[in-house]
């Protein structure tokens, strides 16, 4: 009997190692799609490149960004500033309409989803005003504000707050009938059935229209500072066209990527916080 206990660690040794080196595989096999399209990328900028002389190719880029981001922080002017600076002013301007938009946006989603005659009034106006372009209401910001910053933060508001009307209307809309009728049973408020019942029901639809709003903000940035000028990533990547460096036109178009990435990220990571699953 002894000589069978001793021989256990010894089994199990060889067991634990099968498990590690599954894992390892696992893991290896998720990195290997990602890494394959990173590659297939590159060797199409490359082919790119190698056609179009004015095309700079990866290894260019990549040194090029190595420099441009070891300061990305100077200050030589007012038209002369490191990426990190351009980047500050676009989430600066992201924010402030950004944090308008849902201000506005999620009660409203609420109250459309909560009062029927509400929701018959303004859906219409949403469907009609939602697929319009962002460009399309920076000149209606420019004549009512006269200012680019403005008007900057006026185009993010009007186009993020539609995700978060739809959406917030949406949840409401599907909260278990079950649910208030019993708070009608209960002879709640109206703010209890507010706070009690709706909103922790409605939260992860809220969530979502507030992680695609984010995105649609992050893209329409972008597109109104390439038009209004002044310290932004999207005037940085209009002024370097002007100046034709297209290696920092990508390593922008690389930045504004990554930025989107992590701001997305931390809300799809907020939503799975606050989801609840059951086991």
């Amino acid at each position: 009997m002894s000589a069978v206990l001793d021989t256990l660690p010894a089994a199990r040794a060889p067991f634990a190692w099968r498990l590690r080196a599954a894992s390892l595989g696992r893991a290896l096999l998720r990195l290997v799609p990602p890494l394959l399209g990173l590659a297939l990328l590159v060797l199409v900028w490359q082919i790119i490149a190698e056609k179009n002389p004015s095309f700079p190719t990866p290894a260019a880029t990549w040194n090029e960004a190595l420099r441009l981001l070891a300061d990305p922080f100077y200050r030589k002017g007012p038209n002369d500033q490191g990426i990190g600076w351009n980047v500050l002013a676009s989430l600066k301007r992201v924010g402030i309409g950004f944090g308008l938009a849902a201000v506005v946006g999620i009660p409203l989603g609420f109250l459309v989803g909560r009062v029927p005659f509400v929701g018959a009034m303004l859906r219409p106006i949403v469907s009609l005003l939602k697929p319009v372009s962002p460009l399309a209401w920076l000149p209606i910001g420019l004549l009512v504000f006269k200012a680019a910053d403005p008007a900057a933060i006026w185009s993010i508001f009007i186009c993020s707050i539609w995700p978060m009307i739809i959406n917030t209307a949406v949840g409401v809309e599907r909260v278990p009938q079950d649910y208030l009728n019993v708070a009608r049973v209960l002879q709640l408020s109206e703010w209890k059935v507010l706070t009690k019942i709706l909103f922790p029901a409605v939260l992860p639809y809220v969530l979502t229209g507030v992680r695609l709003s984010i995105g649609t903000a992050w893209l329409v940035i972008v597109a109104a500072e390439m038009l209004t000028g002044g310290v932004g990533i999207g005037f940085w990547v209009w002024d370097e066209w002007n100046n034709l460096n297209v290696a920092h036109i990508l390593i922008a178009i690389g930045v504004i990527g990554l930025v989107g990435l992590v701001l997305e990220q931390v809300l799809v990571t907020l939503a799975r916080a606050f989801t609840y699953q059951e086991d």
